[in-house]
């Protein structure tokens, strides 16, 4: 017999502690707030205090949430083990993260100079590596946990009209980490997945100078429009929580239908 909130049950995230990388902006910020709407603690960590992850905190606590934030580097492994002893001294436990930190940039690869390379990598595939490594290791005193990696359809399909071989590269590794992770970790209880969003409406894909290629994204797209950030904050919850109870190694293609064509 199935009882009449068994599917609040599911998603119900009290009780829960949850660190957000990238939380300052974007689609890090929205799926911070998303796990606070649901009931977990959220720390939130971003490379600056100032703006955005503030703001992330004070609008969980507008809503009654408990969230705190750390500041630090991805790239910084020391930093990250630092947020999450700091996570275990205020809430106690970790049971979801989700590793949402990473930049995006172009340039043909004949032009690019090794550090620009090397940047991207190191943020977008060891940041997550790092994160991943420092979340785990209080997971497992925890009991387990579920960790979502935000990766890209870049790193599935290569984007037209888009020079950006290190950035595809970097989330076609974040993939195959989650899903090298997952199946390492499996015994240990920690689920591990990935979602890869389509081209999202981001602040760094809505300024004024990017509006020529926001129309091309939206016409590629076959559902004809960007997503909007609150649209990954869906696919998140649902592998926070208990519905997702049996998927890990899963990449999740958030895209409006981009890698069908």
């Amino acid at each position: 017999m199935i009882a009449k909130d068994f599917a609040r049950q599911l998603f119900n995230l009290e009780g829960r502690v949850a660190f957000v990388t990238g939380a300052g902006s974007g689609i890090g910020q929205m799926i911070a707030w998303a796990l606070a709407s649901a009931g977990a603690r959220v720390v939130g960590f971003d490379l600056r205090e100032d703006g955005g992850l503030k703001e992330t905190v004070q609008n969980i606590e507008a809503i009654g949430g408990q969230a705190a934030l750390y500041a630090g580097d991805v790239r910084q492994l020391s930093d990250l083990r630092a947020a999450i002893a700091f996570t275990h001294e205020r809430f106690g436990r970790l049971d979801i993260a989700v590793n949402a930190a990473g930049i995006a940039n172009a340039n043909p690869a004949l032009e690019m100079e090794s550090e620009q390379w090397q940047r991207v990598i190191d943020i977008n595939l060891t940041g997550v590596w790092n994160s991943c490594k420092a979340e785990a290791e209080l997971m497992l005193k925890s009991g387990g946990g579920a960790i979502i990696n935000i990766a890209s359809m870049s790193g599935i399909i290569v984007n037209r009209g888009l020079d950006q071989a290190h950035y595809n590269s970097s989330k076609a590794g974040v993939i195959h980490l989650s899903k090298s992770l997952a199946m390492e970790w499996i015994e240990k209880g920690i689920r591990v997945n990935s979602i890869s969003p389509g081209y999202t409406a981001t602040p760094m894909n809505t300024r004024p100078e990017m509006v020529h290629q926001t129309r091309e994204f939206e016409s590629q797209t076959p559902i004809q429009r960007m997503a909007k950030v609150e649209e990954m904050a869906g696919p998140a919850l649902f592998l926070a929580s208990d519905a997702a109870s049996f998927c890990t190694g899963v990449d999740l293609v958030v895209d409006g239908g981009f890698i069908c064509w």
